[in-house]
């Protein structure tokens, strides 16, 4: 195996990259973000190879980003790993900027979504009490919203929604990254199943974190 390289500069900077500057290294980190995960999820999640897995896994257990609690358990961020979730928001942020490639394929699983959808909610002021569960492609997220706090749960359907809504990953990128506007959005690429008086609620919810972050 070749040798990890390293800037060695005096430069807090350079310190970072060092640490989490490497191929998939901040893609498994923003993973975990969703939630803890065993190596199978990892790895249909980010379709990367079975040994570059290994050893990015090995290299962020080392640098203390991330632990394994026992051999059979899932990995989980440590305290120093979710502090990178302000790294992983501003380069999703960055992102939204740049041209996408001509044919890019979706990601294996929807856990790249909780990180961001948490961030940008949480800065809404004077949130409602509500619970909505959203259903994109396959995958499941439950937004858990109340004045003090905000969640974002992946996969998670054991708590009873105020709202249920149906729309695609696709859909909802668009959305995010100023594609569509949030009214054509609704319109056109929402489906309500359940609790359609809630709705209107999660909707100026969204629409205002879309505004706060123009």
């Amino acid at each position: 195996m070749t040798a990890k390289r390293h800037y060695n500069l005096l430069c807090p900077i350079a310190r970072a990259l060092d640490t989490v500057g490497d191929r998939w290294t901040l893609l498994i980190l923003r993973d975990l973000h969703a939630a803890p995960a065993r190596y199978q999820e990892l790895h249909e999640g980010l379709g990367i190879a079975t040994n570059l897995l290994s050893t990015r896994l090995t290299e962020l257990t080392n640098t203390g980003l991330i632990r394994q609690p026992s051999e059979r358990s899932a990995y989980e961020l440590t305290d120093l790993g979710r502090g990178t979730d302000r790294i992983l928001w501003e380069l999703a942020r960055f992102g939204g900027e740049l041209d996408r490639a001509p044919d890019p394929r979706e990601p294996g699983n929807l856990r790249t979504l909780v990180l961001p959808l948490k961030i940008v909610l949480e800065a809404v002021p004077n949130r409602p009490d509500l619970i909505v569960r959203l259903h994109l492609d396959d995958n499941v997220l439950t937004i858990i919203s109340t004045p003090e706090s905000l969640e974002v749960r992946y996969g998670d359907t054991s708590m009873a929604a105020d709202v249920v809504l149906q729309t695609s990953y696709e859909a909802f990128l668009d959305v995010a990254e100023g594609l569509t506007a949030p009214d054509e959005f609704i319109s056109r690429h929402v489906e309500i199943i359940d609790g359609s008086h809630n709705a209107s609620t999660f909707f100026e919810l969204m629409g205002t974190a879309i505004m706060l972050q123009r």
